[in-house]
């Protein structure tokens, strides 16, 4: 019984759903791809450089890779929700009344 919900959701939320899904698994794989982008010059630049080896612990080297990350995935999921946004906005403009 506590599974079920006595509120019947409208076509709107379930389309919202679906936007915010799409949101997510295409922030989900642009940051898998920012971090990778960015782990190896991190990581090599630590081994190689004198600087970085001397200045950039684990603890710096995991907090400049996951920032990549949360940024990649953020900015994506921020464009897609305003792009779906603007699509619905721009198809009641054009639906005729």
């Amino acid at each position: 019984m506590a599974g079920r919900s006595f509120l019947i959701r409208s076509p709107k939320e379930e389309e919202s759903n679906a936007a915010v899904r799409e949101a997510v698994l295409l922030g989900a794989r642009n940051a898998a791809i920012a971090g990778s982008v960015v782990a190896v010059p991190t990581l090599v630049g630590c081994r190689v450089l004198p600087w970085a080896k001397a200045n950039l612990n684990y603890t710096a080297q995991a907090l400049i890779i996951s920032a990549a990350c949360i940024a990649g995935f953020f900015i994506t999921a921020d464009k897609t929700i305003l792009r779906n946004a603007r699509q619905n906005t721009i198809g009641k403009l054009n639906k005729p009344s």
